[in-house]
């Protein structure tokens, strides 16, 4: 009789676990890491009152520009505020913010956003490169996953408000935000009154639609040159305005006369609005002090708080609020 086989397995073998192999402890540490931001993310949407997102269908209306301005609008009235900037291949907002060069604090695993003008805290890809003329050359889910660290991965602290300022266009990056920051309050859409820029800003408002998120209403930016002088008093005045429109005015008592040219158009974007049935927010001037202020780092409305400028960034900050606070109270009706 042939002698049985010799098993050579120990039984504590059977209970031992087998190990992870590299790739899965890769992927391992990789959802724990995804799980711990989505838990932050729900923290943060707590600890900020109020979420902004500010879209242009197209690039070079100013949207930056006015995303800073209602930051710091924000911050002139006490509030605290944090900008995101979400504009990973042509982030703006430090070199606006008189950030230019800022390296970001990291602790404990946690990033700690640079302070601009009035304390207003700002998150941008700029802080991340080396050198500013380096494009960010990345394809949809690194530029995603980026989006997503920038949201859970920042120390926000306590926030009255964040505005979110975002690229040209409705693509990944708002649908990205949407659907990881929790209760956003609503869109602003940045336009100038010509027909082109109008036309994209319509694109905004329907993609407002596709994301459920409010359009807290419309910005027109650009919306008019208003040029200031001194005559005699009561004189009669007569400009010339772009397409040789004729501008009259009279000079008041102590011989200071203004007159508003329209060089983009004008009411574009009220039109736009009252047409899709949303809010218009306001019209902020055509000023060449912002493009100063871009360039030099200092706001218009932090380098003359009381101008032309500043009132009318109050303005639409005012109507921002003003639709907000309407949006929770229907939230709270009980029918």
């Amino acid at each position: 009789m042939a002698d049985s086989p010799v098993s050579t397995h120990d039984p504590k073998d059977a209970a031992a676990p087998d190990l992870a192999t590299p790739q899965q402890q890769k992927q391992m540490e990789s959802a724990y890491a995804n799980m711990k931001r989505k838990m932050s993310m729900q923290e943060i949407g707590r600890k900020i009152k109020h979420k902004v997102m500010v879209l242009s269908g197209k690039g070079g209306v100013g949207k930056s520009t006015v995303s800073t301005g209602l930051a710091l609008a924000l911050a002139q009235q006490g509030h605290a505020v944090g900008i995101l900037d979400i504009d990973i291949t042509g982030p703006n907002v430090p070199k606006m913010m008189g950030l230019e060069r800022k390296r970001l604090h990291v602790e404990q695993g946690r990033i700690h956003p640079a302070q601009g003008h009035l304390g207003v805290k700002v998150i941008s890809m700029a802080f991340l490169l080396e050198n500013e003329d380096t494009p960010v050359v990345w394809r949809g889910p690194i530029k995603l996953g980026a989006i997503q660290q920038f949201i859970g991965d920042v120390e926000w602290g306590e926030l009255d408000y964040l505005v979110i300022d975002f690229p040209p266009g409705t693509s990944d990056e708002p649908l990205t935000v949407a659907q990881s920051l929790p209760e956003i309050d609503g869109m602003v859409i940045v336009t100038t009154p010509q027909d082109v820029a109008l036309l994209d800003s319509r694109k905004s408002i329907t993609f407002s639609e596709s994301l459920k998120v409010p359009v807290l209403g419309v910005v027109e930016n650009m919306s008019g040159y208003t040029i200031s002088g001194k005559a005699q008093p009561s004189m009669e005045i007569e400009i010339a305005g772009p397409g040789g429109k004729k501008h009259k005015t009279t000079a008041d008592s102590d011989g200071n006369f203004n007159v508003t040219l329209d060089i983009f158009k004008q009411g574009g974007g009220k039109s736009t609005a009252e047409e899709f049935g949303v809010p218009f927010l306001g019209a902020l001037p055509f000023d060449p002090g912002f493009v100063r202020g871009g360039d030099d780092g200092v706001h218009r409305i932090v380098s003359e708080p009381e101008g032309a400028s500043a009132i009318a960034f109050a303005k639409v900050v005012e109507a921002i609020k003003s639709q907000i606070g309407a949006s929770e109270s229907q939230g709270l009706e009980i029918i």
